[in-house]
């Protein structure tokens, strides 16, 4: 895909702007290139269309490994109900936030003892991993002589046909299988906890809304299958999310009515008469900042090599790793990019755009169709929203780490 997708409209004098500012005006602000712009107005817009389809009672949460930089996690907490972190960092930003503790919940493998004790202390709802976990939480309760918030992570028996990476399903690091969760329950009776139940998250980045259907639906009946045997009331049912975005020219956009439609089924049907208790939980990351997102290196080379032209930025891989196709991607496809301030310009050269760093990994776009490209133009990555500067390895080679703005 190359040039604007369709979210992002806006231009003044042949320039693309973030926020309504022009980004060549944006780089002087940040301090120059590289950098990462969030745009706020589209984050809230999506929020928006996402409580529009869903029923008004499913709550719904932010996965702030998505992108937790604290500007944007502020913003956020106002548009949704609650925050998912998976480290004592993310954790403590969510609680600066005005977010309220037992909206905050904490998965992930391999908690610390010291963030189990942070996590307990602070009132935050802990998503136990494994068998293991729940008694080290339990032994961190009795230390502490408070009742730990707890909810059972649950590795389901299926899989989610269309994710881009499976979180659930088969033998895995997340979660305890779920023909193991009675043996578990049973074991939390009389353990102290304040028992509030159960999460599901099955795979990642998937457009296909049938598929994303059928795992809420597996999701729910599992869970239903557990409830006689919990400690008390199920108060708490994180479904997961999974919702992805296009990347490229042969992804369609997610259709968000179907699951909207699906859940309101769910809930007359299974989840009320069932589950009178619990809130339902959509927990999504990506979905809500991965488009909102861009991200700006400036061409500083540009070489001819045997037929093949290279166009060099001071920017790659170490800011934006997922985009040379090394975080989770089978096969490498070109993220949306163009040249930001030549966006109305034609298309008149194929390129290459690679990076400063010494590999042949750093490669952000594999003969791209893009306006005359010059040193000094700005080169933007779209979809940069989600997964983008902290899942990068911005030490290596230690350049300098690039700027983040939320405008």
């Amino acid at each position: 895909m190359t040039g604007a997708p369709a979210g992002w409209c806006g231009r003044h004098h042949g320039q693309l702007t973030v926020g309504g500012i022009p980004v060549q005006r944006l780089a002087a602000r940040v301090g120059g290139t590289p950098f990462f712009a969030y745009d706020r107005e589209l984050v809230s817009r999506r929020v928006g269309a996402v409580r529009a389809a869903l029923p008004a009672e499913i709550e719904l949460s932010y996965a702030v490994k998505a992108n937790p930089m604290p500007a944007l996690l502020h913003h956020m907490s106002g548009l949704v109900d609650g925050l998912d972190v998976a480290s004592a960092l993310e954790m403590r930003h969510a609680l600066d936030t005005p977010t309220p503790a037992c909206k905050v919940s904490f998965a992930g493998p391999g908690k610390t003892a010291d963030e189990l004790s942070a996590a307990v202390a602070a009132g935050v709802t802990v998503e136990l991993e494994s068998e293991r976990e729940v008694a080290r939480v339990r032994s961190t309760s009795e230390a502490l002589g408070l009742p730990a918030r707890v909810a059972l992570r649950v590795n389901p028996d299926f899989t989610v046909r269309g994710s881009g990476m499976r979180l659930g399903g088969g033998p895995q690091q997340f979660g305890i299988d779920s023909e193991r969760i009675p043996a578990v329950l049973a074991s939390l009776a009389g353990a102290g906890l304040d028992f509030q139940g159960f999460h599901v998250f099955a795979g990642s980045q998937n457009l296909r809304a049938d598929s994303i259907c059928e795992a809420q639906r597996s999701t729910i009946e599992l869970i239903l299958g557990f409830a006689d045997a919990a400690p008390g009331p199920v108060r708490y049912v994180n479904i997961g999310g999974g919702f992805g975005i296009p990347y490229s020219g042969k992804d369609q956009p997610l259709d968000l009515g179907p699951i909207g439609e699906n859940l309101a089924k769910l809930l007359d049907v299974l989840i009320r008469p069932n589950l009178p208790a619990a809130t339902i939980v959509l927990e999504l990351g990506r979905y809500l900042v991965g488009e909102a997102g861009v991200y700006i290196t400036r061409v500083v080379d540009r070489k001819e090599s045997r037929g093949k032209t290279f166009v060099v930025v001071d920017g790659g891989l170490h800011h934006q790793l997922a985009a040379s196709g090394n975080f989770g991607q089978v096969i490498r496809r070109n993220y949306p990019i163009a040249v930001a301030n030549r966006v109305d310009d034609p298309t008149v050269e194929t390129v290459s755009v690679v990076g400063c760093l010494c590999t042949p990994l750093d490669l952000l776009g594999a003969d791209v169709a893009l306006p005359a490209v010059a040193v000094g133009d700005l080169i933007v990555m779209f979809q940069a929203g989600a997964y983008g500067l902290t899942a990068s390895p911005t030490a290596f080679l230690s350049h300098p780490a690039p700027a983040e703005v939320l405008v």
